[in-house]
Parts: structure tokens; C-alpha cells; sequence
């Protein structure tokens, strides 16, 4: 079946195809052919894997006559910045409820945080208890903006739905086709390794590698929670996308496997050999990784092919997707490393 014929309406604001580039002293380092998908290349703003999600998310919004867009994540979330400048793309306003442990004295307008307020997007500060809880201030504020005679649409954590889903079954699908120019025609059995937060890229990564028939195998290393955690949300993303686009793929939930043991000391803390890893990499290659999203799941790479060369197979595509903003707040914990 040509996926073409079910792809939802998406709003192109990406800078697609990004490139495939092998990482050929990487590579030599550790024993293993290691290419890294730039999908931090999306655009010098939208940056990283949120935007593919936001393409459709985007395009829903318009459709259903929103004026406001609604979403959640930590402070220096990757994907409330690109949803904040993606409104402003698409003409609407947005709404962004961030975590911190005081929201009476919120982090320093810095980072992805100073991108949010150039963008226009209305901050509201709450605690990490309001936050497990935000479905409910999710209905505060659209009811406030529904008072006003404003039109909101809520995107949920990451925008990782079965229709967010749909930007990274179109970035596999991508890939595929860098990996037959690479390979000459058919795809050589190749491991994709992402960093999993809210679970939406690896489930669609997962969808494109089965509807694309390729031998790839499809890795997430949580930087959060557990394994359990990610495999309900996966596979409950995975199982809704099959009910709403049927598109004759085989029933069920697609193969893909989480590596768990890499959150540290939890989402957005670094410890100092996560950060030595993300610097040797700048100094070995000139590719600078974030220390939220993909220098956990870098880290947590490198630390399994020490352990076994073969964990992943003879090669990796490491999907870089983004979040350099994140990097200048903890400048400080670099002193030491550089």
C-alpha cells in the first residue's frame, strides 16, 4: 500500500529530508558503523524530532478552528519551544504549562525558555505534583480561553498521539529510502536508536520500520521513568494509530525493544560522564548533542556496545533529534569538563 494514499493533511514547516552522515571516527572508536540522522537540522528554531510531530498536530489544530495551541513539559522542554514557535508559524497563539519546583520563582528567561517568551507564548508555571495531575489544568485554561472567546487545542505531553505518530512513520519511511542509496537497493538489517521521553518518536519509528517491510530494528533508551512506563504509552500510541488508519499493516503492536538504566539522575539532571560523553563527541566528530534527550541516549549507547560490541548489531543510526538550547542553562556544569 502507498502510505501517500492515508497520510493525514500536515503543514509543512520542517526542513526535510535531513541528511544521513556517517560518524566514520566514532565508528572506528568503538567497533560498530554508526551513522547519525540529523533531524536536528528540522530548522535553526523548530530544531529536533518535535517538529515532524507538530506538522500534523499543527494542521489538526487549523482545521478544527483553533486560534490557541496547549501544551506541557518541563521547563526547558524541546517540544513546548518548538510548539511555541510552530504556533507562530501557523498564525496562532500559545499556551505553555511548564514544571518547576516553584512556579513563585520560575528558572531565568534563558535557553528554550527565552525562546518560548520571543515567541509570544503565555508561560504558566506549575509544581511536578500539578503537573501528574495536568489533565486538569489542561481543562482550566481551555476553559478560561473558551470564556474569552478563544479557540484552544490542547497537544499533549511531547505530542506524542497516534497523529503525531504520523512524523516519524514519514522521517522511517525517509530513512529508508537513505539507506537504499546507501546500500545499493535493499536495506542491509540495521538497529535505529532514539532518545525516548514521551514515547511518540519511537512508536513512530516502530509503525514506518513495519509499514516500510525493512530489516531494521527499532531501539528506545528512556531518558525518564522506566521501561514499563514507555511500553504501556508506545503501545498504546501503536494501537490507536492502527484503529484510526488501518492501512493494512498486520494487527497489532510493532517490534521495537526500550534499553532502561540511562535516566541518572533523572529527566534534565546530567551527570558528569553524560556530559564527558556529549563533549568527546564535539571533540571527536564537531556534532554537539543535548543533555536531556540525546546525550542520555548516547551515553546509554556507548555504555552497551563497551558491555558488547554486538548489542546493536554491525550498524546504528543514531536519530539525532535535537534540543542544542538546552546545553546553555547548565553551562556551568562544563567548567570542570572543558
Amino acid at each position: 500500500m502507498n502510505p501517500a494514499d492515508a497520510v493525514p493533511p500536515r503543514l509543512h514547516l520542517a526542513n526535510t529530508p535531513t541528511p544521513l552522515q556517517p560518524r566514520r571516527r566514532l565508528s572506528q572508536k568503538v567497533g560498530v558503523e554508526i551513522y547519525f540522522k540529523r533531524d536536528d537540522f528540522t530548522g535553526s528554531e523548530l530544531s529536533g524530532n518535535k517538529i515532524r510531530k507538530l506538522e500534523f498536530l499543527m494542521a489538526d489544530a487549523r482545521d478544527k478552528g483553533a486560534d490557541t495551541v496547549l501544551t506541557c513539559g518541563g521547563a526547558q522542554s524541546n517540544h513546548c519551544r518548538a510548539t511555541a514557535l510552530a504556533a507562530a508559524k501557523a498564525g496562532l497563539a500559545s499556551l505553555l504549562l511548564l514544571r518547576t519546583q516553584d512556579p513563585d520563582h520560575p528558572p531565568a528567561v534563558d535557553g528554550n525558555i527565552l525562546l518560548d517568551a520571543l515567541a509570544g507564548s503565555k508561560i504558566v508555571w506549575i509544581t511536578p505534583d500539578q503537573y501528574r495531575k495536568r489533565d486538569g489544568c489542561f481543562r482550566r485554561e481551555a476553559q478560561g480561553l473558551k470564556a474569552a472567546g478563544r479557540v484552544p487545542y490542547i497537544i499533549p505531553e511531547g505530542g506524542s498521539t497516534a497523529l503525531g505518530a504520523w512524523g516519524y512513520v514519514i522521517g522511517m519511511l525517509e530513512l529508508v529510502e537513505d539507506l537504499k542509496r546507501l546500500d545499493g537497493g535493499s536495506v542491509r538489517p540495521t538497529t535505529v536508536i532514539c532518545a525516548a521521553g514521551s514515547g511518540g518518536t519511537t512508536a513512530g519509528l516502530a509503525l514506518g520500520a513495519r509499514l516500510s517491510g525493512a530489516h531494521l530494528r527499532v531501539v528506545g533508551i528512556n531518558v525518564c521513568d522506566d521501561r514499563d512506563y514507555f511500553v504501556t504509552i508506545i503501545d498504546g500510541i501503536c494501537r490507536e494509530f492502527h484503529r484510526t488508519w488501518p492501512m493494512q499493516l498486520p494487527a497489532g503492536v510493532p517490534d521495537y525493544h526500550i534499553v532502561d538504566g540511562y535516566v541518572g539522575r533523572g529527566y534534565a539532571l546530567s551527570r558528569p560522564e553524560e556530559l564527558a560523553a556529549i563533549r568527546d563527541l564535539v571533540r571527536l566528530e564537531g556534532v554537539v548533542l543535548d543533555p536531556v534527550y540525546t546525550g542520555k541516549a548516547y551515553f546509554g549507547m556507548l555504555t552497551e556496545l563497551a558491555k558488547d560490541r554486538q548489542r546493536f548489531g554491525e550498524r546504528i543510526v543514531f536519530i539525532h533529534t535535537g534540543g542544542l538550547f538546552g546545553l546553555f542553562p547548565i553551562a556551568a556544569q562544563f567548567a570542570e569538563l572543558v
